[in-house]
């Protein structure tokens, strides 16, 4: 049984940047029907994530609008374009800013979860299919976002960019996986791979960090150090498994150092979650000799160069990257879905404000403030 909307436009409300920093209009526009491979959703819950706040700010690479921002939500599948065949109407999904085709090397390697066809691009405001937006406000087209602009009710979406989810999960605490919390997570939990017992720091407090350590407190890490420059962030982050902090300011030599002596050598896994390129040489440069593992998550300026002595990697230290958590969307997504409703991962604690969608605005607001973790926007309010 289809839809009734099913091949129509459908006229909703979304929130448009019309230009740079100024703040988002509730408009009426229209969402064309799927094409090929692409699926059409109703957004039921939103969140802001630092990504949007950056390009709504212009501090992208090619600022693009008028557009439709978001990429962290959940919703319900309205209709699905021709070749659809693991989607239908009804199915409950995580819309993500990157995808999974199944048929590229990256696809169909263990290793790797960075799709050829469906790797994240800030750049493109428009469809892979045909090169249109499926966006448009009197005839004129609007910009899409990564691939998703969930701040709108409806949104057009390709099929590997939706991982289908358990429909018991509730969408206004799920949505948080579609971005930020699983990069964290996954950080920790598929790259770092801390034993049980062992040490771990984390560089950066914001919810990517604290999502860093939420693994390692579900790794089983006896101790888990929380380093940042704003000590307001101490007494929230005990929340989430850190037990001890470090402020860099607090020193009058490199954190590193200060690191190695509290832990009699250094840890034995440190995930960096700022993307300031300091804290990821002191990320590196904290772990034991022999077996320390340091993860980077955070993205630095383009122009950054990370310099360390080869010593240190000579001396058995391993330096690793992640995307998105190493998390394959569709195969992974639904998997950490069900760590939450196992009660394993714990997904309340960085939900801090709720706002209906008529008040969005307000979501970059506490952003811009550094108020809060998560702000849930629900997208039927």
């Amino acid at each position: 049984m289809s839809s009734s909307t099913a091949g129509l436009v459908i006229s909703c409300k979304a929130a448009v940047a019309w230009e740079a920093g100024k703040p988002l209009v509730i408009e009426v526009v229209e969402v064309a029907p799927p094409q090929a491979m692409e699926v059409r959703i109703k957004v039921k819950y939103t969140s802001l994530c630092h990504t949007d706040l950056y390009f709504w700010e212009a501090k992208g690479q090619t600022p693009l609008f008028p557009r439709i921002f978001g990429h962290e939500a959940s919703g319900i599948v309205e209709s699905v374009g021709e070749g659809v065949r693991d989607l239908k109407e009804g199915d409950h999904v995580l819309p993500v800013f990157t995808g999974e085709c199944g048929e590229c090397g990256h696809c169909k390697s263990e290793e790797s979860n960075m799709c050829d066809l469906l790797r994240i691009n800030t750049d493109r405001g428009v469809m892979l299919s045909d090169g249109k937006s499926r966006f448009s406000i009197n005839g004129t087209p609007i910009s899409h976002f990564l691939g998703t602009s969930t701040f709108s009710e409806y949104t057009v979406v390709h099929a590997g960019c939706l991982a289908k989810i358990n429909p018991l999960a509730p969408l206004d605490k799920v949505c948080i996986l579609s971005c930020g919390i699983s990069t964290g997570l996954g950080a920790t939990l598929n790259v770092a791979k801390p034993k049980k017992g062992s040490t771990v720091a984390v560089f950066g407090l914001g919810a990517v960090g604290l999502a860093a350590a939420e693994g390692a407190r579900i790794a089983g890490a006896s101790r888990i150090i929380g380093i940042d420059l704003n000590p307001s962030r101490f007494e929230e982050a005990r929340k989430f498994g850190i037990n001890e902090f470090v402020n860099p300011k607090d020193h009058d030599r490199p954190v590193q150092e200060v690191i190695a002596e509290i832990t009699h050598g250094g840890v034995d896994r440190s995930i960096e979650c700022t993307g300031n390129i300091n804290a990821m040489i002191s990320a590196f440069e904290c772990v034991h000799d022999g077996w320390g593992v340091a993860v980077l998550v955070g993205v630095p300026n383009k122009d950054a160069v990370f310099m360390t002595k080869p010593i240190n990697v000579l001396n058995e230290r391993t330096l690793k990257g992640t995307f998105f958590g190493n998390y394959k969307p569709r195969t992974d997504l639904p998997s950490v879905v069900d760590m939450y409703m196992s009660k394993k991962l714990q997904l309340e604690k960085f939900i801090t404000h709720q706002l209906p969608f008529s008040e969005i605005n307000k979501a970059f607001e506490y952003m811009l403030k550094g108020e809060g973790l998560r702000c849930i926007i629900n997208m039927e309010e």
